[in-house]
């Protein structure tokens, strides 16, 4: 069978987690496209062992050579969340985007195991109602333009549970015990964050339940003393704790060790789809939380400020481009070359103390420090003058002594 740009498909890329939706989308490719099926699974620290994914793979037909299982870890966290808080990014105020950095490096991967294995098409499992459409999508046209997109959710009539279900017995697709009855909610997890969304979060009225959470204790429930840490940058990125050197991965995954014991990261947000509609997410992303923090502390000492306040001009933008999908678009490539450019002297350490769910920082120290003790002192000093500042607060009161003054003429 052809795919919706009228192309017969010989070969297919599917990013493949295992679970019930993926297996049933496999199952249904090689039906109703008679193709080869190539499947993709991304390590990007889920917290979830990932070989049953590929037992499930084979015992569907695929075989051995047809299954990738890739360690993103680093890569995900070196090349895609470290340049995003770089820029200090936040979502409309909030949001600290785990879902969405993530869809880029899978389009990428998935676009380069089709290369190598020559396949003609690549498809995902995201429904037609949410964002990841979108970002699957825009990332596997922006690095291959010729490539079939097959997204089984807007054309098949596996429209419920129900149904995917029935699917799965009928074709003798193992089904997890906890996937027969309704789930309470759905997630997506990686070494960021994770979300919960759907079921009993959508009404945004009802406070989620407590036990839902998996990365964070409450911020009630957590230790009555602080805990302090230290966190070192260089150009902009964090690269020690406490004085002991990580990747970007193991940095992050201490991170979140850390905040996740002190009730750090939770958020409930409704959100606007690009699609159109608002939508509920519960999200915990302990380290990332502690990971903003942090550098821009480290960027208020460091950072000049006519290039800090254009960051922070640009970073709505930014941040909207990556919640969008456009992540390997040409104005995000820009506004990151800015944004990297302005990071070669954020280097040196915060001191942070982490205490029932907040962040607080408590001390700060670079090398390139702007910040000059003998320039802000409230004692004696020899290298400001005050009476300078009678010219500078004058010339900058011209326009609207002038303004005011045609008001007065106005009666």
């Amino acid at each position: 069978m052809s795919g919706a740009s009228g192309k017969q498909i010989k070969k297919v890329v599917l990013a493949y987690s295992g679970g019930l939706d993926t297996s049933v989308i496999l199952k249904w490719l090689q039906e109703t496209y008679a193709c080869e099926v190539v499947t993709f699974t991304a390590d990007l620290g889920q917290g979830e062992e990932l070989e049953p994914a590929r037992k499930k793979a084979e015992l569907l037909g695929i075989k051995p050579e047809n299954i990738f299982i890739d360690d993103l870890r680093e890569e995900f966290v070196r090349d895609f969340v470290f340049p995003m808080f770089r820029a200090n990014t936040l979502y409309e105020g909030t949001y600290l985007l785990g879902t969405s950095i993530a869809r880029p490096l899978i389009a990428k991967r998935q676009i380069e195991i089709a290369n190598m294995v020559d396949a003609d098409a690549v498809a995902h499992g995201a429904t037609g109602k949410g964002n990841d459409q979108v970002r699957f999508e825009l990332g596997y046209y922006a690095l291959r333009p010729d490539i079939t997109v097959i997204a089984p959710w807007r054309e098949w009539t596996l429209n419920s549970r129900t149904t995917l279900l029935d699917y799965a017995e009928k074709n003798q697709i193992p089904i997890a015990k906890d996937k027969r009855g309704e789930a309470p909610y759905s997630t997506d997890a990686n070494l960021l964050h994770i979300s919960y969304e759907g079921k009993a979060l959508e009404d945004p009225w009802v406070e989620p339940d407590e036990d839902m959470y998996t990365r964070s204790v409450a911020p009630e429930k957590a230790p009555d003393t602080p805990t302090y840490i230290e966190v070192e940058f260089k150009n902009g990125d964090a690269v020690a704790i406490d004085g002991k050197a990580l990747s970007p991965a193991a940095l992050l995954t201490e991170l979140n060790r850390l905040g996740g014991e002190n009730g750090i990261g939770r958020l409930d947000l409704v959100e606007n789809r690009y699609v159109g509609m608002k939508s509920r997410g519960v999200y915990e992303t302990p380290g990332g939380s502690i990971l903003l923090v942090a550098h821009r502390a480290m960027e208020s000492i460091t950072l000049d400020r006519g290039a800090g306040h254009l960051k922070d001009e640009l970073m709505p933008r930014y941040a909207e481009l990556i919640y969008c999908g456009y992540w390997w678009s040409p104005e995000r490539l820009a506004i990151q070359a800015l944004i990297d450019q302005t990071q070669s002297l954020v280097n040196g350490t915060v001191r942070l103390k982490l205490f029932k769910g907040n962040v607080t920082v408590v001390g700060r120290q670079s090398p390139n420090s702007l910040y000059r003790m003998d320039y802000v002192t409230f004692e004696q000093d020899s290298v400001y003058n005050q009476k300078d500042a009678e010219g500078f607060i004058k010339l900058n009161a011209l326009r609207l002594r002038l303004g005011a003054m045609a008001k007065q003429k106005l009666g």
